[in-house]
């Protein structure tokens, strides 16, 4: 089914195919993808459109010895079947098999793990200059896309990167932004032009022949600015110290390749950008790349996507929310770091649009936005993952909670979070929110509780975050009508005798579970700080075992917070922390990893029995 594919394992051999090869290989190798991921699920689109790029630097660069570092990695799939791992595509993001993205225990040719966005050019510097300490000449090439491009962490790299005379590649995938004319003959001929040792070699004797002229050098310095800026948009790179080639059509091996090959000879910081497609060469994910970026399994003949029918997400709940109050309050200001449809906020933005900001991979500059807003009077929420609200940790203490400014984080995926694994899980945001002052902190149980919480959120004054997981609740139909719950008080759901289970969010219902058959009480706790302390304290004088359940780590969690209450007060008890190890937890499926962590209904069974008093 796939000829040439099926004799390639590794870049060694794809280094021996002659280059008219080349377009055959990329045909079978985007067919496979199409074809794996519609029986897995995964990232679909952007590794479509890197699918000739993938091919052109592993045949141009002696890898694993040069080192490519890719950006987010989410488009890595074709550089894991060209290195080794095809066999195992069939368990790509399962408990045991291979990663969704770049990981250094997974591959040699893994040269940088990744998941989080805007990383590569400051890995690859490090890698490049370690290099250039060593002696040899190894190469580094960061491959990044233009949206992790508007990160401030890629420019600060860009910039570092300028002032070094290393062997750097960095290669922008534009694959959306308008930042470049259409891709053409002679954008690609003038391409080439400027990475062969011709034009380099003319550019360095020309230097040095009017250098002994200061004023004729810089003329000829802005004369070549001027006549490169007509025709690429070369000017900012440019200036951040970098050699600016491009764009060319990322989809073009002949050209690709050739262009490669002249940049592998260059010395100093080159910057190559290509534009690609997203979701190249399958039509269905070329008209609709949104939907097939993250995709569920679906029928490779058809396009169709399988949709799994049932309870609405706490992501829909939130979107739903947002919207109701914006219509109530014309303060609300909606605030995402290019997370519109993950986070929720669709509808928001159509129905919204004046009030609606998509800030890019910006996460610091997001709370600090919102920062800004709360300052003159408007109500921002943050709609923001955990994992990604862990970069913008200083801005939320600095900027958001030294000020005690009205700024509502809505967190989504909190706790673990499935086949994303380690780098997506929200594992730690209970622990760095609840020791930061003036912060209140929110964990629904369900998803009329979650509603309740974000109105609750919304109408106070100071820094709030409400945290809730991925996927959907219960089942619990929120109420319509929106009111305020009582500031850190929790609700005893039910009574038993010797033991008490304090659930914070997500952990109520096998809580519940668990208690029928330990006939203990149940207690959702609702907030982490404040905390009920004095519900705590009445639990304490009432029950032989307290056992805190969260889904976050129990370093600094929710237990520490009862923990630390007890303490205060001078109250001795037995205690029983459960909640996520001391560990990363690698990729799987959702409910066997809560098996696996004793959060589920027999593990906390299990736990208490073990620990109850005789």
């Amino acid at each position: 089914m796939y000829p040439l594919l099926d004799t390639i394992s590794f870049p060694s051999e794809l280094r021996m195919l002659e280059r008219n090869a080349l377009p055959k290989l990329a045909g079978e190798l985007r067919n496979f993808l199409v074809e794996s991921v519609s029986a897995t699920g995964g990232h679909l689109s952007s590794n479509l459109g890197t699918v000739e790029l993938t091919i052109a630097l592993h045949y141009v660069f002696n890898t694993p010895y040069d080192r490519l570092v890719w950006d987010v990695g989410h488009q890595t799939y074709a550089h894991k079947v060209l290195t080794g791992r095809r066999e195992g595509m069939n368990r790509l993001r399962m408990q045991g098999g291979i990663a969704g993205f770049p990981r250094r225990d997974e591959s040699e040719y893994d040269a940088f793990g990744t998941a989080h966005s805007s990383t590569s050019i400051s890995a690859a510097l490090g890698m490049a200059v370690a290099a250039q300490l060593e002696g040899t000449d190894r190469r580094s090439v960061a491959i990044i896309g233009d949206g992790a491009m508007s990160a401030g962490m890629a420019f600060e790299a860009l910039n570092n990167a300028g002032a070094m005379n290393t062997n750097l590649l960095v290669v922008l995938n534009d694959n959306d932004m308008s930042i470049s004319r259409p891709v053409g003959a002679l954008n690609n001929y003038l391409a080439k032009l400027m990475s062969g040792q011709f034009y380099s070699t003319a550019r360095r004797a020309g230097e040095k022949m009017l250098g002994v002229v200061p004023p004729v050098l810089e003329l000829a310095k802005r004369a070549e600015e001027h006549v490169k800026g007509m025709v690429t948009p070369s000017t900012l790179f440019e200036e951040f110290g970098f050699n600016y080639i491009g764009p060319i059509d990322g989809h073009d091996l002949d050209v690709l390749v050739a262009t490669l090959n002249n940049i592998r000879q260059l010395d100093g910081p080159q910057f190559l950008h290509i534009v690609t497609r997203k979701g190249a060469g399958y039509q269905a994910a070329e008209n609709d790349p949104i939907l097939y970026h993250g995709v569920s399994k679906f029928d490779p003949d058809t396009g169709i996507v399988s949709k799994a029918a049932g309870k609405p997400s706490y992501t829909q709940i939130f979107g739903d929310w947002l919207c109701d109050m914006a219509a109530l309050d014309q303060r609300l200001i909606g605030i995402t770091p290019a997370m519109r449809e993950g986070s929720g906020l669709v509808r928001f933005s159509q129905e919204y649009p004046d009030r609606y900001f998509d800030v890019g991979i910006a996460e610091q500059h997001a709370v600090t936005f919102a920062a800004g807003l709360a300052c003159d009077g408007m109500k921002p929420v943050v709609a923001i993952y955990s994992t990604f609200l862990q970069r913008a940790y200083d801005q939320l203490i600095h900027d958001v909670a030294i000020q005690n400014l009205p700024v509502v984080f809505a967190i989504d995926r909190a706790g673990l979070v499935g086949a994303d694994g380690p780098t997506h899980a929200g594992s730690f945001d209970l622990s760095y929110l609840r020791c930061i002052p003036n912060m209140t902190v929110m964990t629904p149980a369900d998803e009329d509780e979650c509603r309740q919480m974000l109105f609750t959120a919304f109408q106070m004054n100071s820094p709030t975050a409400v945290r809730y997981p991925r996927g959907a609740g219960t089942g619990v139909t929120p109420q319509k009508e929106m009111h305020a719950l009582p500031l850190g008080r929790g609700e005893i759901r039910r009574k038993g005798e010797r033991v008490a289970l304090l659930a914070f969010g997500s952990m109520l219902k096998p809580c519940m579970e668990a208690a029928e058959e330990l006939n203990a009480t149940v207690v959702n706790m609702r907030f982490v700080k404040p905390l009920d302390s004095d519900l705590v304290e009445s639990l304490a004088a009432e029950y032989k075992l307290l056992v805190t359940v969260e889904e976050n780590t129990i370093m600094g969690g929710a237990g520490s917070a009862v923990a630390e209450s007890l303490e205060s007060k001078g109250i001795s008890i037995p205690l029983l922390h459960l909640g996520l190890p001391d560990i990363f937890i690698d990729q799987g499926d959702p409910t066997q990893m809560l098996i696996d962590c004793g959060l589920d209904k027999m593990g906390i069974i299990k736990s208490v029995r073990l620990k109850l008093p005789a």
